[in-house]
């Protein structure tokens, strides 16, 4: 049986929820990232965060459970990769010594091929990999969730409670900072303490001098977090390097560059590991 046959109601006594919870007993530190749309780099952040995490000493865990678009796979250059199995039990895919990765990715064959899973189904896989999957002690986990406020991103949090902490992503322009009230909004309704909002794509950073210039309307992460309340954590340029990193799967704050874009990078690192459980 799924936990999500549990139901919300049930959570506390259910084998499956009382299962999954034990199974993440070992991890400090459960960090959700998730955003009102699609599009804007969450899934970016989300692995840059982890390996920078990582670079910095921390035992990491990276589940990308973005069941339509896992993305994690391609950016660290592990598509193709086959989790393995120790005593019968599935383990995470080790990107370094630090770092171990669990995707939706992992279960197709190409990635071009389309999941084709009904709600039940899906929620049903993001819960197994919580639940099953060898995370052991970790100091963090770092969930790239699906994009929106339905099914997969309220199980995701109504499982991980009351651990889980969320950092949202968004862009400058207004049609994504509207989407993100609703993720605030819905963060606040499961009660999942928001770490912070990350403004991506807000710039342009020049690959010669390192300037960089506004291309949409400026600071409107700014504004959303100051008023609703939420710590702003940084903004991330639109930067061709940052791009052309992630489209060749290394992950940009492994690379030692000295611009804004890293800058901006390892200063949403540290205001993350700042604020993590010992």
């Amino acid at each position: 049986m799924s936990a999500s046959a549990c139901g919300g109601a049930a959570q506390a006594s259910c084998p499956s929820q009382d299962k999954l919870t034990a199974n993440l007993n070992g991890i400090k530190n459960k960090i959700v990232v998730l955003s009102g749309k699609g599009g804007v780099g969450k899934s970016t952040v989300a692995t840059n965060l982890a390996v920078g995490l990582s670079l910095a000493g921390f035992n990491v865990g990276l589940l990308d459970v973005d069941v339509h678009g896992p993305s994690v796979p391609h950016l660290l250059k592990l598509t193709g990769v086959v989790p393995g199995f120790e005593d019968g039990v599935l383990q995470p895919v080790p990107w370094s010594d630090k770092l171990g990765v669990m995707s939706v990715g992992f279960l197709v064959e190409s990635r071009n091929d389309p999941v084709i899973w009904r709600g039940p189904r899906k929620t049903g896989v993001i819960e197994q990999f919580m639940r099953e999957v060898n995370w052991g002690e970790r100091d963090f986990l770092v969930v790239d969730c699906p994009p929106g406020t339905g099914d997969e991103p309220l199980s995701v949090l109504q499982r991980l409670q009351p651990d889980a902490k969320v950092v949202v992503v968004t862009t400058p322009q207004q049609v994504a900072i509207a989407d993100v009230r609703r993720s605030i909004s819905f963060c606040r309704a499961l009660g999942a303490p928001i770490v912070g909002l990350v403004e991506n794509m807000s710039g342009y950073a020049c690959p010669h001098c390192g300037k960089v210039e506004e291309l949409f309307s400026a600071d409107g992460g700014v504004d959303l977090c100051a008023e609703m309340g939420v710590p702003f954590l940084g903004r991330i340029p639109i930067d061709p390097m940052l791009m052309r990193d992630g489209d060749q799967g290394n992950p940009f704050v492994a690379q030692g560059r000295a611009n804004p874009t890293a800058e901006a990078l390892q200063a949403i690192v540290s205001k993350i590991s700042a604020c993590a459980k010992a």
